[in-house]
């Protein structure tokens, strides 16, 4: 259940910008995948002028299946961008990319896995051995955890296109989806209820949907940084207690395919699941991250095999950004 929200900027965001301001810091930010609700409170922040109240002039990038977050950045092509999981942030570690989290504004990853409704698949682990449609992404992503976690293995991976209708047509099939998205598609376009597995409710943990900066602008310009994390974290709470109408608009004109009631489910399942507010977040303002849950995700896929236990996994993120926002629930 979401907590009252207190906003202690209230007045700071009512503030006029007044004439002679330094200009506005320019950012370009990418996200991860096509403009959705997912992605809704950073196009609050833009669409309700928070980014300008802060000082900054920025520019969302639409992400897509082909769209390689830390390349645009480590790059050029972008200033900031969207992290889908905390092994993308490990994995830039591995390979020495100077590029952090500096926010994490989901708690839980909405990641699932989706079938038919079935007999023989209860849970996670009935699903060891069946064919499995993921995504490219997915491979270097979650399935790795999978793999460790519940002995599934490489030859049970079938490519997933983005495209519902193999899924749909063959009663056995397995596939990944995101918890607002393909569950909803199916129901509404195939008029039955899938079974839905979130693999942050069995024993998946870390964050989701973060803020990625290169190291450049954490050291150039920390000021900028800040204000992008602070005015998003503003976004965010306004898109998911608020009016998101301005918003949802901007979402639309970059991504067609968005309809009204598919935004309107996608932000009642963030709210219903926690996926943004919970855990830490409840108390610590949402975006929050800590040592302790960075440490958990570390160490549990080194116990899982998937990383060297030598690796300075710290180098993944940048917490004196999230610590300093200013709101907070009570």
């Amino acid at each position: 259940m979401f907590k009252r929200l207190v906003f202690a900027l209230a007045a700071l965001l009512l503030l006029p910008v007044v004439a002679g301001a330094a200009p506005l810091t320019k950012i370009r930010f990418v996200t991860d995948w096509k403009a959705q609700a997912e992605h809704g409170g950073f196009y609050q922040a833009l669409a309700d002028g928070t980014y300008a109240r802060f000082g900054l002039d920025v520019k969302i990038i639409e992400g897509g299946p082909s769209v390689n977050v830390p390349q645009m950045l480590a790059g050029g092509a972008a200033d900031f961008g969207i992290g889908s999981d905390c092994f993308i942030a490990l994995n830039l570690v591995k390979v020495g990319a100077p590029i952090r989290a500096v926010m994490a504004v989901f708690q839980k990853n909405p990641q699932v896995l989706l079938t038919h409704p079935r007999p023989d698949v209860k849970r996670l682990a009935d699903m060891k051995g069946k064919p499995i449609m993921i995504s490219d992404a997915a491979t270097v992503a979650w399935w790795p955890w999978l793999k460790a976690k519940y002995g599934f293995s490489d030859t049970q991976i079938r490519k997933y296109t983005f495209n519902l209708a193999p899924f749909l047509a063959d009663p056995k099939a397995i596939q990944e989806g995101y918890l607002s998205s393909e569950p909803y598609t199916i129901e509404t376009q195939a008029h039955f209820k899938p079974q839905v597995f979130l693999l942050a409710d069995n024993g998946f943990p870390g964050y989701a949907n973060m803020v990625f900066a290169p190291q450049s602008w954490i050291d150039g310009n920390p000021k900028a940084v800040q204000a992008f994390v602070t005015a998003s974290h503003i976004g965010w709470l306004h898109y998911l207690n608020g009016d998101p109408s301005k918003a949802n608009a901007l979402i639309k004109k970059d991504n067609p395919e968005m309809s009204d009631a598919l935004i309107r489910q996608a932000i009642l399942k963030l709210k219903a699941y926690g996926i943004a507010i919970s855990g830490d977040a409840e108390t610590m303002g949402l975006g929050v991250m800590t040592d302790a849950k960075w440490k958990q995700f570390f160490d549990t896929m080194v116990k899982e095999g998937l990383y060297d236990p030598k690796l300075n996994y710290k180098k993944a993120y940048d917490l004196r950004f999230v610590h300093a926002l200013p709101m907070r629930f009570e």
